[in-house]
């Protein structure tokens, strides 16, 4: 087994080429917009999911939240299509770059945030002291509520990566192992081949729980200033 165990997660090249933009548009492919009269089973069961997922996450939100449904639902669509396409043997997940997923997250955060510094000044001000704070913890306070504001966008995006990545990285070291036992231990093998289809099923849930983990906590930072 001398095969990197990061290869997998190099970004793909064609002649020299970056291809990964077209993997990121690639998940459009799978949601095509209903051009007719009567939509078949697919569409139908698509639009039935998307319309359940945008009422569950709109409930708490205010008129100037339920602005962001179509960005929120756009959001869990793309990382759930994404991860679940990244199963694939010989495919390329984008989710497992740290890079990306801060280029998700760093602006939907700072939207959010803007967005409760504009429309709720004194209510987004007032997280930094709680009330009733003694005089003497206030600048400690204030530094560390500073710290926990700007390491959300942070602590979505490295979530969204060591989970993916974690899994990706077990389903290879699991499938390495039984491919060498074949040769060696024939019922070691049927074994270990059981635990991969386990672990496969496994991620095909956290790469669906993953998408809808990152998006509610966009949706609960947006409902916190909106």
């Amino acid at each position: 087994m001398n095969e990197n165990l990061f290869a997998s997660f190099m970004t793909p090249s064609l002649m020299g080429i970056p291809i990964v933009m077209f993997i990121i548009m690639f998940p459009t492919i799978m949601f095509p917009s209903p051009n007719r009269l009567i939509n078949n089973r697919i569409i139908t069961i698509q639009q039935w999911l998307i319309k359940l997922i945008l009422k569950q996450m709109m409930l708490i939100h205010s008129t100037k939240g339920r602005t962001w449904s179509l960005m929120l639902t756009t959001l869990i669509l793309f990382i759930g299509t994404t991860n679940l396409l990244g199963l694939l043997p010989h495919s390329f997940t984008p989710t497992t770059q740290l890079s990306m997923n801060l280029g998700m997250a760093i602006p939907l955060w700072a939207g959010a945030v803007l967005l409760g510094f504009r429309h709720k000044t004194k209510s987004s001000l007032a997280h930094f002291l709680p009330q009733g704070t003694p005089i003497i913890l206030i600048p400690m306070l204030v530094i560390i509520e500073t710290i926990s504001l700007f390491i959300q966008p942070m602590a979505l995006a490295v979530r969204l990566t060591a989970n993916i990545t974690a899994g990706h990285l077990l389903m290879h070291l699991i499938g390495g192992a039984t491919s060498v036992l074949f040769s060696i231990s024939t019922p070691a093998a049927l074994t270990t081949f059981i635990i991969l289809l386990l672990l496969t099923m496994l991620e095909f849930a956290v790469a669906l729980i993953q998408a809808y983990v990152f998006t509610l906590l966009v949706s609960l930072y947006l409902h916190d200033n909106t």
